[in-house]
């Protein structure tokens, strides 16, 4: 059978992944050349840790006041925009504890898929992406904000994780290199990082050597002909692809490419920002989220990543300077010793996040088209989900049973 998959993220390598090794033919049609994206500027992370969804309680209230400040991690641009505000409406209903309490089950459960397979991809691909299994503080400057992030250390633990509370002399212990201001942190020990590119290109690379996987690159999806419940051709601005299966895994894009097919999703384009210094002569040890600073930092031999923010503006590649601005103060807010200067404007990368109404990832088949599996709306767990994810598009296509259950991630839960 051949399998098309909509998207070169990494969600949509990781699914080809899979599906080469189970013998599918596969054609990746992509919008550009796989070498930037969401999947080459994010962090690096891979989270387990992060089993409470994007959407819960006291996140409305702390977004309106960080409205206020260009500098601050959160920012809607404010727009009349019916699908935003239907996406809105979604997300309030989905920040109640009971709702955090429904949804985090599901996702821990991929997550830990995810963690396993990440571990069998390092050995397939003899590591090329150089992942460190050191883990990940989640590290407070606030003392206040260090007791409630024990309290989700103990909430943490009751899902099974590995977990290390840590005061401040301990923190410094963990950076003999630079100077720590802070309160504590949580090490969550079951994390662990690697630098991304790394992982695309060694996956793009990966597939060269395969006759099986074709790429359509710099090639853009306009239509699609269905019938009988099912996508026969899809049409781009290259020409017009037969298919038997697609997986449409295009990111932020995901919306307007569910829209030719006739179904509605609900998913905002979420803005981050990175910088990342080539040459550090005094680095970090641990790759760290900057909890009361709401961004994150990234270390890779004598390589340092920072970056963050969630900006709602839609589907734009504009740079407001004052978000990369709050990123970096924060990280010399929580490393004094830190020798870094701001980043120049024309380096800052940005990139989209697909960001659902619940923090939980469109994984599955929409009822009225059969032969397509959606795989997107990660948030900012696409890197850490991606294997879990790819797994699972493998089994959806195979019409398997599936290695957690899916019912949480369906496509249409919104209606």
């Amino acid at each position: 059978m051949k399998v098309t998959i909509i998207g070169g993220g990494i969600i949509g390598l990781c699914s080809a992944y899979f599906l080469e090794k189970d013998g599918y033919e596969v054609t990746i049609i992509e919008r550009g050349d796989i070498t930037d994206g969401c999947s080459f500027g994010n962090m690096g992370f891979i989270s387990p840790s992060h089993f409470i969804p994007l959407a819960n309680p006291g996140v409305v209230s702390q977004g309106l006041k960080w409205m206020m400040s260009s500098t601050s991690p959160f920012y809607i641009k404010p727009r009349l925009n019916l699908h935003l505000m239907q996406w809105g409406y979604h997300f309030w209903k989905n920040c109640t504890h009971k709702k955090v309490q429904q949804n985090s089950k599901p996702l821990h459960e991929i997550l830990q898929l995810s963690r396993r397979l990440i571990g069998t991809m390092r050995d397939d691909l003899n590591n090329v992406f150089e992942m460190q299994d050191k883990g990940c503080l989640m590290i407070c400057k606030k003392q206040k904000t260090l007791d409630h992030e024990f309290e989700m250390a103990d909430e943490a633990e009751k899902f099974g994780l590995n977990i290390e509370r840590l005061n401040r002399d301990a923190v410094q212990a963990l950076e003999p290199n630079v100077e720590v201001d802070v309160a504590g942190a949580v090490l969550f020990k079951d994390d662990c990082h690697f630098d991304p590119a790394k992982l695309m290109r060694g996956l793009y690379s990966y597939f060269q050597n395969k006759k099986t996987v074709q790429f359509q690159l710099h090639t853009t999806v306009t239509g699609f002909e269905k019938m009988n419940g099912k996508i026969t051709s899809i049409i781009t601005d290259k020409g017009k692809f037969d298919c038997d299966e697609v997986v449409l895994a295009p990111g932020s894009w995901m919306p307007e490419l569910a829209k030719m097919m006739g179904i509605k999703l609900l998913l905002q384009p979420g803005k981050g920002y990175s910088y990342t210094y080539q040459h550090i002569e005094k680095n970090l040890q641990y790759p760290a989220i900057l909890v009361d600073g709401r961004c994150a930092i990234s270390p890779w031999g004598a390589q340092l990543r920072i970056g963050g923010t969630m900006e709602l503006s839609g589907i734009n590649n504009k740079i407001l300077v004052n978000r990369m601005r709050g990123i970096f103060d924060s990280a010399k807010d929580f490393y004094p010793g830190l020798q870094i200067d701001f980043p120049p404007e024309e380096k800052i990368w940005s990139g989209l996040r697909p960001v659902t109404p619940d923090g939980l990832p469109y994984i599955g088949r929409h009822p009225s088209v059969n032969n397509v599996v959606f795989a997107g709306g990660h948030a900012m767990l696409g890197l850490t989900l991606a294997s879990g994810t790819g797994k699972l598009v493998k089994e959806i296509v195979h019409r398997d049973a599936t290695s957690v259950a899916i019912d949480a991630f369906k496509i249409n839960r919104f209606g």
